[in-house]
């Protein structure tokens, strides 16, 4: 199985910023945009699993859990990996977030622990679209640098999910198996 971890988006956000997609299509054809469905923040891609694995994974996420509460997340800004000049990776910005950094380094340092490759480092965003050609049009580099919207909204992180990743002809489909909910747990005195 092809599996990640991520936090998912409230179907509200996902629709605006499934609108805002649709305004960037007119501009440029050679993206690919990312379903509306499938919008997600990534806290750790893990590749192709064995089945087997997935109690020891849900058990190490599970303790992680119980040591975050949850938080509030505001999706704001759009960006571009490498850059907005040479856009390859286009991406919506997260405010800055210990909490998010603090879930994610945990859930890093528990996979890596497993055997998964450790990844360095973590630039919180969340991916919409990917170019397929050679480069982007002049009119994505000013859509992208001018008529970008200030906000994207502000939603509770309450659970992170274990997703299986399946791929077709048409792109992904991306299907929740586990749920983990952020509840940290205080000690009573």
């Amino acid at each position: 199985m092809r599996c990640f971890i991520s936090i998912e988006l409230p179907d509200d956000i996902k629709q605006g910023i499934s609108g805002f997609i649709s305004k960037l299509k007119e501009i440029d054809k050679d993206i690919k945009w990312v379903k509306g469905e499938n919008l997600h923040l990534t806290l750790k891609f893990l590749g192709e699993i064995e089945e087997q694995i997935l109690p020891e994974i849900k058990d190490r996420l599970l303790n992680i859990s119980k040591r975050h509460s949850p938080f509030d997340l505001r999706l704001k800004g759009i960006g571009a990996f490498p850059s907005i000049k040479r856009p390859r990776v286009i991406w919506i910005g997260i405010e800055d977030s210990a909490s998010l950094i603090n879930l994610q380094s945990e859930v890093e340092a528990s996979m890596s622990e497993l055997g998964f490759q450790k990844e360095n480092r973590f630039e919180p965003h969340l991916t919409i679209g990917r170019l397929r050609g050679s480069g982007p049009s002049d009119a994505l580099i000013k859509g992208l640098s001018f008529e970008i919207p200030k906000e994207f909204g502000l939603f509770r992180v309450e659970s992170i999910y274990i997703m299986k990743s399946e791929l077709s002809p048409k792109g992904p489909d991306y299907y929740k198996i586990v749920e983990i909910p952020l509840k940290k747990l205080y000690e009573l005195s």
